[in-house]
């Protein structure tokens, strides 16, 4: 028996985009200094979560989970799970919130430092605590 056949491939396509974009965030995330990238990779890992929930809440042949004006229930009817995108509505609004509080961070750290970049901000805090706590060692000798 053949695990990885073109349909088993194709009828999760939706779970292979899901990997695919959540390892494309996190490498961004992990391999860039800079931090309004990092910013962006954290973006495209939020939004691979966003459509791995909202796959999940869809059922084949599902219909909007929505009561009958007449009041009576059909219990032939299949429904789509409503809360997976009401759970995604909120992780949105949060995702917006962390996305311009870290957006708001970088700004100030830009004003502080003069860049955003990770190595850059290391070095400036190692040679400002050689100078303060190490006043006999210069700024470009090892410890």
């Amino acid at each position: 028996m053949e695990l990885f056949t073109s349909e088993f491939i194709f009828g999760h396509i939706n779970y292979w985009l899901f990997i695919i974009l959540m390892m494309t965030g996190l490498y961004i995330v992990i391999i860039n200094g800079n931090f309004v990238k990092k910013i962006v990779g954290l973006n495209i890992f939020q939004t691979s979560v966003f459509m791995f929930y909202i796959s999940m809440g869809k059922i084949s042949g599902g219909t909007a989970p929505i009561f009958p004006l007449d009041g009576k229930y059909n219990s032939e009817i299949i429904y789509s799970n409503p809360l997976p995108h009401v759970l995604i509505l909120t992780a949105i609004v949060v995702g917006i919130a962390t996305t311009s509080l870290g957006l708001a961070l970088i700004i100030r750290i830009r004003e502080e430092y003069h860049s955003i970049e990770e190595e850059e901000i290391t070095e400036i805090e190692d040679n400002v605590f050689r100078r303060e706590h190490m006043p006999n060692i210069s700024a470009g000798e090892p410890l």
